[in-house]
């Protein structure tokens, strides 16, 4: 599966009360990731909206002047919903400081869902496997 890199530096704007990386901030770099993960496989952004964001677990905090990078993917297709996983990091860390899913759908103009027409190819590793099986089980 086709894997998009979104980065960002954290900055005193994006900060809390705490002098940390804001959740709302984070949440927002994150749907934003997994929305042109999304995106890069409808190609049309104009028919994805958000339905809903998936377990968001925050481990680690980051602070101004962290490098925040995301890596997104499309791990499940429905008729019209797309579900993605994203990775969150931090630096050049190798433990995500968030990980997550997100649900997407395909809709018409007036913002209904309709199908999207694509099937992705069968996971080509168990990691892609047990993605897609998590992704399933979400509601």
């Amino acid at each position: 599966m086709k894997e998009i890199s979104v980065a960002h530096l954290v900055k005193s704007e994006d900060l809390n009360h705490h002098g940390t990386l804001f959740a709302g901030r984070i949440a927002e770099w994150f749907v934003e990731a997994c929305f042109i993960a999304a995106c890069d496989l409808i190609k049309k952004p104009e028919n994805i909206v958000c339905l809903k964001i998936h377990g968001l677990e925050f481990r680690k905090s980051a602070t101004k002047g962290d490098i925040i990078k995301i890596k997104a993917k499309v791990v499940l297709t429905g008729r019209s919903s797309i579900k993605t996983y994203a990775k969150v990091y931090k630096n050049d860390e190798e433990e995500p400081i968030l990980e997550g899913f997100a649900t997407f759908i395909h809709v018409d103009e007036e913002g209904k869902p309709v199908p999207h027409n694509v099937v992705l190819p069968e996971p080509e590793n168990e990691e892609e496997m047990r993605l897609r099986e998590i992704a399933a089980q979400l509601r």
